[in-house]
């Protein structure tokens, strides 16, 4: 495992990090005792960083955490996440009595008198343009609730209105093969500002594992079942906002670049590494197969210059028209 710096915090952590939305739930069925196995396998891979929130199972991921860093005497930097509790989610909900209530939450979730990070979880647009919220945000860190915050976006756009605010320390986004757009326009940005970039849904809800097909059936509580043609509200997160049959064809181009040995959802993983503004990818893990596996990325070479242009020749020819300039 390498590690990359995270913004301006002074801490170093792993290129591949642990997404533990899957370990709350909304992705089928749950056993504690695996996501702890799944948890204890990324420590043992190098992982030093876990992304939550405090909506993944309703504490249920932060709770686990929990006992994962009590059983761990190394450091282990968690971010959470605030914001989508609020119903309904409006940027007027983002307020200090809110907000308040749902780091308080997270405290104790997490067992801890002070949390990392905290991210805005992808409120609406119109919380960017309101400086009281982010000087509320600093009076936290001088009250002594959070060390940092930063922000979970939706759109380059919003990740760039962001990174105006000083304290910002990181900026959660969408990127990944199917998703390429914050490479053209914010990395540089962020980078010259020293903010770090956590890469979020990096294998496009499973896709760009290969292990999907067109007879895919995911359970009911899985949020892959209720918005797989996109009609839910989350179009532009599932499978990255790809439409599914699209991306099927797209992986199958991708498939054909692999090098012996490596998996699609390594070989994905790579690619989102080869842009060094990245901090570091959070892939999801439920199993300790899958956390090895997603691991495993960090330790590849370099892909070739030959590979990159195929990538984004695949994305121009099959993807670019439903997402680049969506989000």
């Amino acid at each position: 495992m390498r590690y990359r710096p995270l913004g301006r915090t002074g801490w170093k952590v792993s290129e591949i990090s642990f997404g533990a939305w899957a370990i709350g739930g909304a992705w089928g069925s749950v056993d504690d005792a695996e996501s702890r196995a799944a948890l204890e396998k990324a420590i043992d891979c190098g992982v030093n960083f876990i992304d939550t929130a405090d909506v993944y199972g309703m504490g249920r991921s932060e709770r686990l955490i929990a006992q994962l860093k009590r059983d761990h005497k190394e450091e282990i930097v968690v971010a959470t996440k605030a914001g989508r509790r609020l119903s309904p989610h409006t940027a007027e909900g983002y307020n200090e009595k809110n907000l308040t209530a749902f780091i308080e939450d997270s405290l104790r979730n997490l067992a801890s008198d002070c949390l990392d990070l905290v991210q805005l979880h992808c409120p609406p647009t119109g919380v960017y343009y309101r400086p009281e919220l982010f000087g509320f945000l600093d009076r936290l860190i001088e009250a002594g609730k959070i060390r940092y915050y930063g922000v979970s976006v939706e759109r380059v756009e919003e990740a760039l209105k962001a990174i105006e605010y000083p304290n910002v320390q990181s900026v959660q986004i969408i990127f990944n093969c199917f998703r390429q757009r914050p490479a053209a326009l914010f990395f540089d940005q962020a980078a010259g500002k020293q903010v770090g970039i956590l890469a979020r849904v990096p294998l496009a809800s499973g896709m760009l594992t290969g292990k999907l097909a067109r007879d895919s059936i995911f359970a009911a509580d899985d949020h892959r079942h209720f918005n797989r043609h996109g009609e839910a509200f989350d179009v532009g997160e599932t499978f990255s906002g790809v439409d599914y049959e699209t991306a099927l064809e797209a992986v199958e181009d991708i498939r054909r670049l692999l090098p012996s040995g490596v998996s699609m959802a390594q070989f994905a993983l790579r690619w989102i590494l080869m842009f060094d503004a990245v901090t570091c990818a959070i892939p999801g893990g439920k199993r300790p197969s899958q956390v090895a596996d997603n691991c495993a990325a960090a330790d590849l070479p370099p892909l070739s210059e030959d590979a990159m242009r195929a990538i984004r020749e695949i994305y121009d020819a099959k993807i670019r028209d439903g997402v680049h300039q969506r989000w």
